[in-house]
């Protein structure tokens, strides 16, 4: 607890409301309520928005990343794609 009065932090609290959603609700529940947050994402947004949030994306991923990085998930792509096509 934060303090002698039993006072619990705004921190405690989420994690305790956190833990407790967790554990009353299952995968479907999430999967349904992320489904609808994306539809109303969706809805809310045109395509700019996630042109944008997408260059950032990217952006951000290249300042953090070197050429090996690039190299070695193309392999990887490239593998699986091979691999899914019936290519050895």
């Amino acid at each position: 607890m934060a303090d002698k009065d039993k006072k619990m932090t705004v921190e405690e609290a989420g994690r305790k409301g956190g833990e407790a959603t967790a554990d009353s609700h299952d995968k479907e529940f999430y999967q349904e309520i992320g489904k609808k947050g994306g539809e109303t994402t969706s809805e809310k947004h045109g395509k700019e928005f996630y042109q944008e949030i997408g260059k950032k994306g990217g952006e951000a991923t290249a300042d953090s990343h070197d050429k090996d990085f690039y190299q070695e998930i193309g392999e990887k792509g490239g593998n699986a794609r091979a691999k899914n096509n019936g290519e050895d």
